[in-house]
C-alpha cells in the first residue's frame, strides 16, 4: 500500500521528515487550522500486530498529557478511515536536532550544550512527574526551533509508569549507546534511566565521542560495568570541572547514585557551568576516588558501584525510593559472583531479542551497531563468559 497523500480527511501530507523501525514521519499541513504539522504513519507491517499497534495508541495516550514548552506536543491520534492506518498528529518543530548538528559541526558550544542540557531536563522532569519515562533520549529526539527553543521529540516508546508495560523486559527499542546500564541488562527503566541518556547526549555534544566506545551490545554492557568514564576536561580544556562533574555524575552505572530527579541535574548543570558545585554533586561524590594523569583540572573522580542493583521508583511522581537489597548480607565478592550469571544472561537475551528485532524489522546499521553475521558468535561469546562466572 503507497504512502495515503491525505490521512483523517483532515492531514495533507507533503514530503517525509524521518524514519524509523516502527513508523515514518511526515510533514503536512492542517487544513482545517491551517498550520504545519508532523504526521507519524504506524509501518504497514505493523499494522496487523495487536501489541505494536496498542504500543503505537499508548504514546499518543502518554504524549498527549504532556503539555509543556520543551516537549513536541502531540495534537491528534487515530485511525485512517481510508486506509487503516494508525497516525499522531504532532507540532512540527522547524528546526534542526541536535544530530544534525553533530554530524554537521563534531561538537557544540560549552553554553549551548548547558542550554539544550537544562531546558531537556525541565521537559524530562514535567514528563517524569506525570509518570511518563522517555526511555529513547538521544539527540535524535531533541529538537530546536528556529527560535532556539529545546523540545524532546518522540516519546515513541515511552510508558506511563503506572500502567501494565507491554514492550517485553531486555527489548532493544532505543539506540544502543544511549542506554543506561540497567537497560542494557534488561531491567525497567525509571526516571534515572533518562537522566543517564541525557548524560551521554552531553558527554557527546563536548567531546565529539561517546562514554563507552564499543562495537557491539556485549562490549558496550561490559564496559558500562567495568570502566571509568574518561574525564570531559581531558578532551577539552574550555569546559569547567565543576560542569565535567555534573555531567559525570548522571553517567554513574548505578542509579541510586545518579540524580534524584531532572530538576536536581538542571541545577548542578548550570551550577558546573559558573564553576560551582551544588550539594547534590558534593553528595554524589561520596565514593572512592582516582585522579587522572591526563590533567590538574580534572581533580578527583568518583569511581561509581562496581554492579548494579536496580533500584525501586516512586510510581507516579518520577522521584526516586530508597533502594531495598533484600537484606542480602553475604560477603561482597560473593554477591557479584552471584549477580554476574544474572546480569550477562540479560545481555545474552538482550542480544538475541536486538537480532530477531534487526531482521524483522531491517533496521539499518546505525541502529544498535549490530553486524548480522556477528550476531551468533557474539551469543557465544556471552554464554562462554556466562559459564565462567557464573559457577
Amino acid at each position: 500500500m503507497s504512502t495515503p497523500q491525505e490521512v483523517a480527511g483532515r492531514y495533507t501530507l507533503s514530503r517525509r521528515l524521518g524514519a524509523g523501525g516502527m513508523s515514518t514521519v511526515f510533514l503536512a499541513t492542517d487544513e482545517v487550522l491551517e498550520r504545519p504539522v508532523a504526521v507519524k504513519l504506524l509501518a504497514e507491517h505493523l499494522a496487523e500486530d495487536e501489541a505494536f499497534v496498542a504500543r503505537f495508541r499508548r504514546e499518543a495516550l502518554a504524549a498527549a498529557r504532556l503539555q509543556h514548552p520543551n516537549i513536541v506536543q502531540v495534537f491528534d491520534s487515530g485511525e485512517d478511515p481510508e486506509t487503516s492506518r494508525h497516525f499522531i498528529v504532532m507540532e512540527y518543530v522547524d528546526g534542526p536536532s541536535c544530530a544534525e548538528m553533530l554530524r554537521e559541526h563534531r561538537t557544540l558550544g560549552v553554553e549551548e550544550t548547558v542550554r539544550i542540557i537544562r531546558d531537556s531536563c525541565h521537559g524530562l522532569e514535567y514528563a517524569h512527574r506525570a509518570g511518563v519515562v522517555h526511555r529513547d533520549v538521544k539527540p535524535g529526539n531533541l529538537l530546536l526551533t528556529s527560535d532556539g527553543i529545546l523540545k524532546l521529540a518522540d516519546f515513541g516508546i515511552a510508558k506511563a509508569a503506572e500502567q501494565t508495560r507491554i514492550t517485553q523486559v531486555g527489548s532493544v527499542l532505543g539506540t544502543a549507546a544511549y542506554l543506561s546500564p540497567e537497560q542494557a541488562a534488561g531491567h525497567e527503566a525509571g526516571p534515572p534511566s533518562d537522566l543517564y541518556s541525557l548524560g551521554v547526549c552531553a558527554y557527546q555534544f563536548l567531546t565529539g565521542r561517546l562514554p563507552h566506545e564499543y562495537g557491539s551490545l556485549t562490549e558496550l554492557a561490559l564496559k558500562q560495568q567495568n570502566e571509568q568514564v574518561e574525564p570531559i576536561t581531558a578532551f577539552r580544556d574550555d569546559v569547567p570541572p565543576s560542569l565535567d562533574r555534573a555531567i559525570r555524575a548522571a553517567l554513574e552505572r548505578d542509579p541510586n547514585a545518579r540524580y534524584e530527579n531532572a530538576l536536581q541535574m538542571a541545577q548542578a548543570i548550570e551550577a558546573g557551568y559558573h564553576g560551582e558545585d551544588t550539594d547534590t554533586t558534593r553528595a554524589l561524590d561520596r565514593t572512592e576516588y582516582v585522579s587522572s594523569p591526563d590533567t590538574s583540572a580534572t581533580q578527583a573522580l568518583p569511581r561509581g558501584n562496581t554492579m548494579y542493583e536496580p533500584p525501586r521508583y516512586a510510581p507516579a511522581t518520577g522521584t526516586q525510593a530508597p533502594a531495598t537489597y533484600g537484606g542480602d548480607h553475604a560477603p561482597r565478592e560473593q554477591r557479584r559472583e552471584r549477580n554476574w550469571g544474572k546480569i550477562l544472561a540479560g545481555l545474552l537475551a538482550l542480544i538475541l531479542i536486538a537480532a530477531a528485532i534487526y531482521l524483522a524489522l531491517g533496521l539499518g546499521s546505525d541502529a544498535d551497531q549490530i553486524r548480522e553475521g556477528d550476531v551468533n558468535s557474539q551469543a557465544e561469546q556471552l554464554q562462554q563468559f556466562i559459564q565462567d562466572h557464573s559457577q
